[in-house]
């Protein structure tokens, strides 16, 4: 597991990238966020009080000198963020409005990250996904040509790296929805040093069943090839299809894929979440997420059972994304 860890800090060492955690009180950031410092890796923005931060830090005996703090009540550039919380919201935010939201922690750091005044941020550890999620979607807002975020997990064991998606925000994924899933999720196996082979998943291999369900995947399959014709990339594939070669070799011999997929879509949240876990639980995996892709700028949302090194990780990960 640490071999994935250790390529993300030499990656990052030396690039300079801020982090912000909204949630500079919880004692896990806080534990994270004065490692991720005193070890050089990044600088990371503590939301809340100066005061309030080091009383907290000092009890905890964690060193945050190497943080950047930042207080939403005495904020110095507070008009410029309600100026362009405004105009991001184009109507749907008055200046009043404004200036209420962004005391919010989760909305002042994620307008940080629009103002450029931060790389990304993450999230999570005493909020819901949707605390997190929502006002990135309403400012940073998802990359031309991307019309939903998803949830990615990098499934580690040993050496072994997978990329599975979307385990974490679609419901019901239309075919569209797919292909940008499997487009995005190639992109972000990049940055964990998967040459990304994407298998689009199903309970039909190559048309062995023929249902709504499979038509779906097979439509996604064709509108991903014509987003990005270089992807390598095939389905609709039963699990076994897209990574036992044998298996591969009988049931799509003519595939490019011959067994060895290393992105794995699956064709609904339902699906993707129990297939994550079983892998997790079952197969030993360190399921490393869920990574939110598809978003101008790195938003990540940690789980609210998450320890400090779940946060630490996490931040790495939001850096390398940044």
């Amino acid at each position: 597991m640490s071999n994935l860890f250790d390529e993300l800090t030499a990656k990052i060492k030396g690039t300079n990238k801020t982090i912000v955690f909204p949630e500079g009180l919880d004692e896990r950031i806080l534990t994270a966020a004065g490692r991720l410092a005193s070890e050089g890796v990044l600088t990371p923005v503590l939301i809340g009080s100066e005061e309030g931060l080091n009383q907290k830090a000092q009890e905890l005996n964690v060193d945050i000198t190497g943080c950047k703090v930042l207080d939403p009540n005495h904020y110095e550039k507070f008009n410029d963020m309600v100026a362009a919380f405004v105009e991001r919201r184009k109507g749907k935010a008055t200046e009043e409005d404004a200036k209420k939201i962004l005391l919010d922690e989760n909305y002042f750091g994620t307008m940080l990250v629009y103002m450029n005044e931060a790389d990304g941020l993450v999230s999570g550890a005493a909020h819901s996904t949707a605390d997190t999620v929502r006002p990135a979607l309403q400012i940073i807002k998802t990359k031309e040509g991307v019309k939903k975020t998803s949830g990615v997990f990098i499934m580690v064991r040993e050496d072994e790296k997978y990329v599975f998606a979307d385990c974490a925000i679609n419901i019901a994924p239309d075919s569209n929805d797919l292909a940008e899933i499997a487009v995005e999720s190639a992109v972000t196996g990049k940055l964990f040093g998967v040459d990304p082979r994407v298998a689009m998943l199903s309970f039909s291999t190559k048309g062995s069943a023929k249902s709504e369900e499979t038509e779906r995947v097979v439509e996604g399959l064709r509108i991903a090839k014509e987003k990005d014709p270089s992807l390598v990339i095939d389905g609709e594939f039963q699990f076994d299809a897209a990574f036992v070669p044998s298996v591969a070799e009988k049931k799509a011999p003519d595939s490019e894929i011959k067994g060895d997929a290393n992105v794995f879509v699956f064709p609904s949240l339902e699906a993707g979440n129990i297939g994550y876990k079983i892998a997790q639980r079952l197969g030993g995996f360190e399921a490393v997420g869920p990574i939110l892709q598809g978003l101008n700028k790195p938003v990540n949302d940690l789980s609210r059972g998450c320890s400090a090194e779940d946060v630490y990780n996490l931040a790495l990960i939001t850096a390398a994304q940044a």
